[in-house]
């Protein structure tokens, strides 16, 4: 698997990361693109790890609680899911490239095919990462994180 992060995507991420980047328009292929950019320098847990810290810094910069918003199984189930994604795709000069490549990541509602509605949405899911109850995110090589 040969996955490059453009120009553009490190423009990208160094405006999320710094908080320049407008959270209005900080949607689900936005969360795509950054795990997508982290997973090409780290690991499952490194991407994971930054995405955290990222994705809260974000909320606390436009003011809102990071306990109304942030969800911690999501968060990871998408690293896991761009990651699975990756490992299908050969390779990928772009997140843009990747994600359009990959289309079906497009559909925020997949993770229900994985999690039922009842534990996905849990103040446990919320809080700390829970293994799916429906169908496990398909795991490679040594991502037992």
């Amino acid at each position: 698997m040969s996955h490059i992060a453009s120009r553009e995507d490190k423009h990208f991420q160094r405006a999320v990361e710094s908080c320049e980047f407008p959270v209005s328009d900080f949607d689900h292929r936005a969360h795509l693109r950054l795990a997508y950019i982290y997973l090409v320098d780290q690991d499952i847990e490194g991407a994971v790890q930054r995405m955290r810290e990222t994705l809260l810094r974000l909320l606390q910069h436009v003011g809102v609680d990071p306990s109304d918003k942030f969800h911690e199984t999501l968060t990871k189930a998408w690293v896991l899911a761009v990651y699975h994604f990756m490992n299908l795709t050969e390779t990928s000069e772009s997140a843009d490239e990747f994600i359009d490549a990959n289309p079906v990541m497009l559909d925020s509602k997949i993770m229900l095919t994985h999690y039922s509605a009842e534990v996905l949405f849990s103040d446990e899911a919320r809080r700390a990462f829970v293994e799916p109850n429906l169908e496990k995110i398909p795991r490679h090589g040594n991502e037992d994180a």
